[in-house]
């Protein structure tokens, strides 16, 4: 049942999280620089307040609808820290409404409940698995806007991105690179450790999750090799870059997602 398994504390922090989102996302125009990034990071603080209260509740749950969520609040994190070095890029209006709907996801289904037999350290490999998709997320909005600046460029108009083309072509890479190794070690813990993780049924099995998990895995190995060996950038660095981010969204969310909403099962 939707809402069911939201715990007492998770439902008024999630709603004052996405109040919290939508002040700048919506009013981002009348708002001064200072007073938007406020509101950015109490709305920040407010999504990671959300996400313990499901997570570290007397029964924990996680599913599609928290793994989006907990995506979606690294790219926050990621943003917020960026700012302090580039503080004249501009992306807090779409990271404000991509939280603001991811919260609500995460209320609306929030998952199943955790097993009491779990590994202690399954957490950890959730964490890198969480991990590399809030880096591969970041890398796909700066792959947005440098896509948007090339075009603006073609067209002799002002980007608003804020940032140089070469720059945030750099960067993406740079969050490419962290999300590939952070993507290979959580696979490595699912392949060399999984008994471990997951019991007896945790042994590499090759499932929707597993196969797209490497079909991922093997579109950014690629997309690296490309850049190292022959140089790929632009548009044809983007295309595999969303490629690999889409067959990664399928691995975990799009798995769960299956599993719980239309199969109605909580493994």
């Amino acid at each position: 049942m939707i809402l069911a398994s939201a715990s007492q504390f998770s439902l008024p922090l999630s709603g004052c999280a996405v109040a919290a989102y939508l002040v700048p996302a919506l009013a981002s125009s009348r708002l001064s620089p200072g007073i938007a990034k406020a509101a950015f990071f109490m709305a920040w603080l407010l999504h990671a307040s959300a996400l313990a209260a499901g997570l570290f509740s007397d029964v924990p749950h996680f599913g599609f609808g928290p793994a989006v969520s907990a995506t979606a609040w690294l790219v926050a994190a990621v943003y917020l820290i960026e700012i302090r070095v580039f503080p004249q890029l501009q992306t807090r209006w779409p990271l404000c409404t991509l939280g603001a709907l991811a919260v609500l996801l995460a209320l609306i289904f929030p998952g199943t409940a955790l097993h009491s037999t779990a590994s202690p350290w399954l957490p950890v490999h959730w964490a890198l698995g969480l991990a590399s998709y809030g880096l591969f997320g970041v890398a796909v909005v700066h792959a947005w806007l440098l896509t948007r600046a090339e075009d603006r460029t073609r067209l002799a108009t002002e980007s608003h991105a804020g940032l140089p083309i070469l720059t945030l072509e750099r960067l993406m890479f740079r969050f490419i690179d962290a999300g590939f190794i952070l993507l290979s070690a959580s696979l490595l813990a699912g392949l060399v450790f999984g008994e471990t993780l997951y019991g007896s049924k945790g042994a590499l099995r090759w499932n929707h999750k597993t196969v797209f998990s490497v079909l991922s895995w093997l579109t950014f190995a690629v997309l690296l090799v490309g850049r190292w060996r022959w140089g790929w950038r632009g548009r044809r660095a983007v295309r595999v870059l969303y490629a690999g981010s889409g067959l990664l969204l399928l691995a975990y969310v799009g798995s769960r997602f299956v599993l719980e909403v239309i199969l109605g099962r909580g493994a």
